[in-house]
């Protein structure tokens, strides 16, 4: 069985794009090599690396705030047309008008936390495409229970790594169980953007 190294899919017989995300696929000499040993730490293809779009959606799909933001938002809007109804009448006018006030003040926010949430994950989107490679170290694996999406807790992995002797560290978050190779104080390949390293992920996306 080969399994993307992006998004998680399975896949029986080999072929060279993953369907769901469109991420290459590793060769199957590849997937026998790295079988072998659990220490290995995967090398990413030479950049740039064919990371489709919608793999920004998926990233949203893990992240709370993103979440919470489009929740904000939905509620914010059905303030807004029950307060623009209301307004409109002359009787309701009065109960109308906070209802409005309300839904535009939820709507900007929610608004602008998943603006700030999508712009975030094309981010790391970019990393993932184009970022350079560098071993770093897991400091910290954390389950979520605060949150529940689609009826799992997500796991938050922290890490940290060296550019030019300077520490960086960065976090992501997956809906995926961890493995026995995303345990704290194990090494793993980061991508990052050599302008701004603080755009970072662990490769592959868990």
């Amino acid at each position: 069985m080969i399994t993307c190294p992006w998004c998680g899919t399975n896949y029986l017989t080999f072929q060279s794009n993953c369907k769901n995300c469109g991420g290459r696929l590793p060769a199957v000499a590849e997937t026998i090599a790295s079988s072998v040993s659990t220490e290995d730490i995967p090398t990413p293809p030479p950049a740039p690396r064919p990371i489709s779009e919608r793999y920004v959606w998926r990233l949203l799909s893990t992240d709370g705030t993103a979440i919470a933001g489009g929740i904000l938002g939905f509620i914010g809007a059905i303030f807004s047309l029950i307060g623009a109804g209301l307004t409109a009448g002359v009787v309701t006018a009065f109960v109308g008008i906070p209802f409005l006030l309300i839904g535009v003040v939820l709507l900007g926010i929610g608004g602008w936390m998943a603006i700030r949430r999508y712009q975030a994950a094309q981010k790391v989107v970019d990393v993932l495409r184009v970022g350079e490679a560098t071993q770093g170290q897991i400091t910290e694996i954390q389950e979520d229970y605060s949150v529940l999406i689609n009826g799992r807790h997500p796991w938050s992995i922290r890490y940290q790594f060296q550019v030019n002797g300077q520490d960086h560290e960065g976090k992501v978050t997956t809906l995926n169980p961890v493995g026995d190779k995303l345990q704290e104080g194990k090494p793993v390949c980061i991508l990052y953007l050599p302008t701004t390293p603080q755009w970072n992920s662990i490769y592959p996306h868990p």
